[in-house]
């Protein structure tokens, strides 16, 4: 028996799971993603995408906000300006785009001193404009990402939660830490439950989801709609999909088998370096090598040269050995 599935349905989009991939800058791109979607996330998100960057021309911002070629394809912004914003969102769903996130969770200081993402739960009435003006630009669903609070004096979530409702959003994810805390702490699950009770609208949870465990764990503490799965799928883009078939039936998460996590994988890296070119493709590749191969418990000889390596092919072959029982030794 499954753990009461339902729908989650963000406006007139209907998902067939609970278990979302989280949208993590320099993390999230569309090999990871395409590589999620494959093993059944039934949502995933682009990569955090600066409206004013989109709108210049910038060619990182534009390759975060690259779609992958199965859907629905979901664009994280962040800005400060509600008319760069509703531009940028007007673009994106002219271009394609099914649903824009607004980032109002982002603790990094380049973000928050730059009065973006977490810093505008200092100011609402900021946040409420921006919100506002993205969901009059795009005929698409607009939903939110942000945190507790700014700190834990302002827990003030709800309240943001109720005004992004009055303006059309669609659904709000909640990272359970306050801004001050950045990543450090446990997430405080139960403190989700008031902004699931203040609105309508699909809450979703987020922060230390690591298993199906911590996923049903969260739902029940929090009495969210779904869940989303950060840090962990890092290495493991096939765990959303299967926290979400665990949720669905009351099982176990079933991993693929190591074929395909293989293939999963060699196709990622070979995703980074098409698109960003050999050198810059290995350098921004290291993270997810590195947890690929630590997760497949290849030994730390193999993992060491898989990350400093600058050889493309070198870094496919060794990747693949991860993969293989009788190479997992040093490299």
């Amino acid at each position: 028996m499954g753990d009461t599935p339902t729908m989650l349905r963000i406006g007139k989009l209907a998902l067939s799971g609970r278990a979302l991939l989280a949208p993590m800058a320099g993390v999230t791109d569309a090999g990871m993603r395409r590589a999620a979607e494959r093993r059944g996330a039934c949502l995933t998100f682009s990569e955090m995408v600066a409206s004013a960057g989109l709108l210049e021309g910038d060619a990182e911002c534009s390759a975060r906000a690259e779609r992958t070629e199965s859907g629905p394809f979901a664009v994280q912004l962040v800005g400060r300006d509600p008319a760069s914003m509703a531009q940028a969102a007007r673009r994106l769903s002219a271009e394609g785009a099914e649903l824009i996130d607004i980032n109002m969770g982002c603790p990094a200081r380049r973000v928050a001193g730059a009065l973006a993402g977490s810093a505008l739960m200092r100011d609402l009435d900021a946040a409420a404009r921006i919100l506002e003006a993205v969901v009059e630009a795009t005929p698409v669903p607009v939903t939110l990402k942000t945190r507790l609070g700014w700190d834990d004096v302002t827990r003030n979530a709800a309240a943001l939660a109720l005004r992004a409702q009055s303006v059309g959003v669609k659904m709000i994810t909640i990272h359970a830490r306050t801004r001050c805390q950045f990543y450090q702490g446990a997430a405080d699950w139960p403190a989700v439950r008031e902004i699931v009770q203040a609105v309508d609208i699909p809450v979703v949870v987020n922060g230390d989801g690591r298993n199906v465990e911590d996923a049903r764990a969260m739902l029940a503490a929090s009495g969210a709609a779904a869940v989303m799965i950060g840090r962990a799928s890092v290495g493991a883009p096939w765990l959303v999909g299967a926290i979400a078939r665990a949720l669905e039936t009351g099982g176990p998460p079933i991993p693929p088998a190591p074929e395909a996590r293989r293939t999963d994988a060699l196709e990622h890296l070979d995703h980074l370096l098409t698109r960003m070119g050999a050198k810059a493709g290995l350098r921004h590749a290291r993270k997810h090598l590195s947890a690929y191969a630590e997760g497949e418990g290849a030994a730390p000889a193999l993992r060491r040269e898989l990350v400093t390596t600058e050889a493309p092919a070198q870094a496919l072959r060794l990747l693949a050995s991860a993969f293989d029982d009788e190479a997992k030794r040093a490299a």
